[in-house]
């Protein structure tokens, strides 16, 4: 029987009169690790937004079940201002809220985790630079490691390998399979093909509205790319307007 983490139920997603993403329809099965694909502008990081609550559906919804699940997201690091002043061991620590309480200080567990995460993603030693010395593989490691402390039911992660080296990589790939095998619902935008079809069994491919949505090797066939690939990323402003629920 299918054990949904999240149903898509006729989700339209968009920023005021331009709908970014039309009629969702699907489920997002609990323990899957699903790669979301297509071109700039097909609503990919929009979808990852509304499943981490900070946008509201035009129309449609997503049920999560009886019970709301906790939801790590990792943003792209260019929506990250890296010029304020704080430490690793800082934002680490603001990963930990749910446990320390939002105006709590951090137990000598909480420290320990820090620590274990840090270890996790090979950077022991880094607690005290702040995120402006960082490059951008050693700042994707934070936020994994960020996202290793949420402890999660759902890992949403919008395009966490953009311009990092291939060693790197290969270590956030580490981690996510861990996940997957304990369990973790995982979504992750990517914009590597060849990435999706080595590691993720399930694929998303997404222009605005569903192209193809299941077993990898069965959605990114040159028909179903060729499809996405023939959205125009501009707005059409004749467009109709997906009704409001």
């Amino acid at each position: 029987m299918s054990d949904p983490a999240i149903c898509c139920a006729d989700v339209t997603l968009g920023y005021g009169p331009h709908p970014a993403v039309h009629h969702l329809d699907g489920d997002i099965e609990r323990g899957s690790l699903t790669a979301i694909l297509g071109p700039n502008g097909a609503g990919k990081s929009t979808l990852l937004k509304a499943i981490a609550g900070e946008l509201k559906p035009i129309a449609g919804h997503f049920d999560f079940g009886a019970r709301k699940p906790r939801i790590s997201y990792l943003p792209q690091i260019a929506e990250i201002d890296r010029s304020f002043p704080l430490t690793v061991f800082e934002l680490l620590g603001l990963g930990l809220w749910r446990k320390a309480g939002l105006f709590g200080g951090l137990s000598q567990d909480n420290r320990n985790a820090i620590e274990q995460a840090l270890n996790a993603v090979g950077l022991v030693g880094f607690e005290k630079r702040t995120l402006d010395t960082l490059s951008g593989g050693q700042m994707s490691r934070v936020l994994f490691a960020r996202v290793m402390l949420q402890d999660a039911e759902i890992v949403l992660l919008d395009e966490p390998f953009a311009a990092i080296d291939t060693r790197t990589v290969a270590d956030l790939m580490g981690l996510i399979a861990h996940w997957h095998a304990e369990g973790r619902t995982i979504l992750a935008v990517l914009h590597d093909e060849a990435l999706a079809r080595a590691h993720f069994p399930t694929t998303l491919l997404l222009a605005r509205e569903t192209i193809a949505w299941g077993p990898t090797s069965e959605v990114l066939t040159e028909n179903n790319l060729r499809a996405a690939r023939r959205m125009v990323e501009a707005h059409d402003p004749h467009a109709p307007i997906c009704e409001v629920a």
